[in-house]
């Protein structure tokens, strides 16, 4: 399969690299590696460097360094390039030196002058720490942070936001906002995973030549490429078997639309067939007249190759829950079928199971507070799919899916965790989930495992919302475009479908943004 996916690396296999690296390397020259790429970076973000005002805000260690040294390239091209040291006696000697040498200027970071040092800068470089960096900003940094996010300047992280957890993603205090970050010989986890992701801006990658082909990583982000690979195609031979039967239970008298929203979203990913059980009957055949209806119980309506059960079924969960979960088949649980489920339902299953929750019902399953899953997004899934022995979709602005280790085993599979790069705040309306099932369950209806089901639906799922938001102009990412209705999502999964067949083979979608 042709790849174009992102890989993130956690910060001990990170250090392993470097290590390695640099035994074989003259001493600095991964640094060097470092600088070199921060500062083209920075240049073109300037266009104009000469003339242009830069300031370093510079912590102690190698992340500081990395800064001073670029300042030094910038400095020599005629930028007038000022260090704020928040740490004199731990600055890096070497980059400090560098500067000097260069014509940059060192100021001490005294708090109060801040807003004053930051006022006239056009670009502010945060070196303040690295990815080791835990805890939030100290406080002698904070004061630097919120002058450079008021400063107008455009902010250049290195490596991460400083403040931001790289591993998790998490922010424990108050960080660094930037506009752009540039990021050394992999991505790190927490630059594609809320909440951190919302401070971290456009990402570049610098590569510094880190043997990491043979290292798992811990998160990955399809791109187009991937995902077209992964879309099944019907072929000559193709009849609605062979595409895949997906039985739908969802809906109830109360929330009808659930039932004609998950039918939507199945049709919409490519079902040979659907068959409806559930009282929404009438609603899923006056807008979807191709489905096929059953009174039920699921396990009398007839051959599926895939199940989903949950949407609006209310207070009939629990019955639903059991006859579909007693099947041979890959089963979806989702909304009000996730409220029933204990983890010996799912781990005495030999097929596969994927749980699709988002914050607060992840919360409940794990008996936590929301706030708790929301801060800690990618230890929560783990947690679930150990705890399941399922894999699990973690819905949100970025969707997580982890796999976890099915039929009779527990625990968490170990694989990368999949982070959808597409999502969109248009798509936190009330029924978008319904389609995202459906759209799952019928990639899991024509025979891709759970994971790939699960990245892949989100992944066109978070397309068809910009689709939809952006009237079919794709346009509608980090808040762009209009509101939308899960109807419209439903209606723009065709065309997202096309766009991704189109040009996966080609440039993929710029997945978090690009500088």
């Amino acid at each position: 399969m042709f790849s174009l996916m992102r890989a993130a690396h956690g910060v001990e296999t990170v250090r392993t690299a470097e290590r390695e690296l640099m035994a074989r390397l003259p001493e600095g020259a991964l640094m060097q590696r470092a600088a070199a790429g921060l500062a083209a970076v920075c240049a073109g973000l300037l266009g104009r460097v000469y003339g242009a005002r830069v300031v370093l805000l510079v912590g102690s260690g190698d992340n500081g360094g990395d800064a001073l040294y670029a300042g030094a390239r910038l400095a020599r091209r005629g930028a007038g390039v000022t260090a704020v040291l928040l740490d004199a006696r731990r600055a890096h000697g070497g980059g400090l030196a560098a500067l000097r040498r260069a014509g940059g200027s060192v100021a001490t970071g005294a708090a109060g002058d801040a807003a004053g040092v930051l006022a006239r800068a056009d670009l502010v470089v945060d070196g303040i720490t690295g990815i080791g960096g835990r805890g939030g900003l100290r406080d002698a940094a904070v004061p630097w942070a919120r002058a450079a996010r008021d400063s107008g300047a455009v902010v250049v992280a290195v490596d991460l936001p400083s403040g931001v957890e790289a591993d998790s993603g998490e922010v424990r205090g108050e960080c660094v906002r930037a506009d752009v970050t540039v990021t050394f010989g992999t991505y790190k986890p927490g630059l594609l995973i809320d909440p951190a992701r919302e401070y971290v801006g456009a990402v570049r990658l610098v590569e510094l030549g880190l043997d990491l082909e043979a290292v798992e990583a811990d998160v990955e982000a399809l791109q187009h490429a991937d995902v077209a690979a992964l879309l099944p195609v019907p072929g000559a031979e193709s009849d609605k078997y062979r595409r895949g039967v997906v039985g739908v239970v969802a809906g109830s008298e109360r929330y009808p639309g659930a039932a004609v929203l998950a039918v939507a979203g199945a049709l919409r990913g490519g079902a040979g067939a659907v068959r409806y059980v559930g009282p929404g009957a009438g609603a899923v055949i006056a807008r979807f007249p191709e489905a096929l209806v059953h009174a039920g119980p699921p396990s009398e309506a007839g051959r599926v190759q895939a199940w989903v059960v949950g949407p609006g079924l209310g207070e009939d969960a629990a019955g639903a829950l059991e006859d579909v979960l007693a099947s041979d088949v890959p089963v979806l649980v989702d909304a009000d079928g996730l409220r029933p489920l204990e983890p010996e339902m799912v781990r005495r299953r030999d097929a596969p199971t994927l749980l699709t929750p988002h914050a607060g019902e992840a919360a409940a399953l794990l008996g936590v507070a929301r706030e708790e899953v929301e801060a800690g997004r990618l230890v929560a899934v783990r947690e679930l799919a150990a705890l399941y022995g399922a894999t699990v979709l973690l819905k949100g602005s970025t969707t997580l899916v982890a796999a976890g280790v099915t039929g009779t085993g527990t625990g968490f599979a170990g694989r990368p965790v999949r982070v959808n790069p597409t999502g969109t705040p248009w798509l936190a309306t009330a029924g978008s989930g319904d389609v995202l099932s459906g759209l799952a369950g019928a990639l899991l209806a024509a025979g891709l495992g759970a994971v790939d089901a699960g990245s892949v639906a989100a992944y066109v799922h978070g397309l068809a919302g910009r689709l939809a938001a952006s009237g079919a102009g794709g346009a509608g990412g980090a808040g762009g475009g209009a509101p939308v209705g899960a109807s419209d999502v439903a209606d723009a999964v065709p065309g997202a479908w096309r766009g991704i067949m189109g040009r996966g083979r080609a440039a993929p979608e710029a997945a978090f943004g690009t500088a």
